[in-house]
């Protein structure tokens, strides 16, 4: 918003990435542009991040930066996750709290928003409400799969993709290649059972309260007080 709190002239796109991963950040990013930006985006082959390359997400960031107005982030770690989790906060309420903040960030006349919640409609209202862009005027249109509909999204979704790709690399780079993170990554299974069973400390990257995580360290505990009864 201005100084005097009003919407900014453009529309607006937010989406996610890390959502689901066992390791690493939740990156929420949200993009500003006008209408021939957004077309100038089409053109420029923007679409669902899960449908392109690292490498064509990569090369792709800097297009969108040249053509939007302006983009935001809010990055939640695995540790602030993990100690969240742990206070009974879910992770649909860390999204909401994070889609607001970068929502009241880009304060756009017009938003579009990848739902982060079973009821899309009540996804909308709420980011909506929270924000105060609802009592400014501001049309928002919350869906499922939104990323796929609106090239506004689809930026959003590669530039939060490419963030937190950019993040990854840096922990790979500190504590070795645990692959992509997420539970279907068998690199990453193997890594985190090769630390449980050299009984290392799991390191903050690692979200520990996440199931395919704690059912892990369970089974190791029930093994090592059976091999010790």
């Amino acid at each position: 918003m201005d100084s005097k709190g009003n919407l900014r002239r453009g529309i607006g796109g937010i989406d996610e990435a890390g959502r689901g991963p066992m390791f690493g950040p939740l990156v929420v990013c949200g993009v500003l542009a006008n209408g021939k930006a957004i077309a100038a985006l089409k053109e420029l082959g923007v679409r669902d991040s899960k449908t392109l390359s690292t490498r064509q997400r990569e090369r792709m960031e800097q297009s969108i930066r040249g053509c939007i107005q302006s983009a935001e982030y809010v990055i939640i770690s695995a540790s602030e996750i993990d100690r969240r989790r742990q206070n009974r906060v879910t992770l649909n309420e860390m999204e909401v709290g994070a889609f607001v903040d970068v929502a009241k960030r880009i304060a756009p006349t017009e938003l579009y928003l990848d739902a982060a919640d079973v009821n899309s409609d009540r996804f909308g209202k709420v980011i909506g409400e929270r924000s105060g862009l609802l009592k400014r005027g501001c049309k928002i249109v919350s869906e499922h799969q939104a990323d796929e509909r609106y090239t506004i999204v689809a930026a959003a979704s590669i530039l939060a993709k490419v963030r937190r790709d950019s993040e990854i690399a840096r922990l790979h780079e500190r504590y070795g290649n645990f692959g992509s993170g997420y539970p279907s990554d068998p690199k990453s299974i193997r890594y985190l059972e090769r630390m449980l069973e050299e009984n290392r400390e799991l390191p903050t990257f690692i979200r520990s309260t996440w199931k395919s995580v704690s059912k892990r360290i369970e089974a190791k505990g029930s093994m090592q007080s059976t091999l010790e009864d």
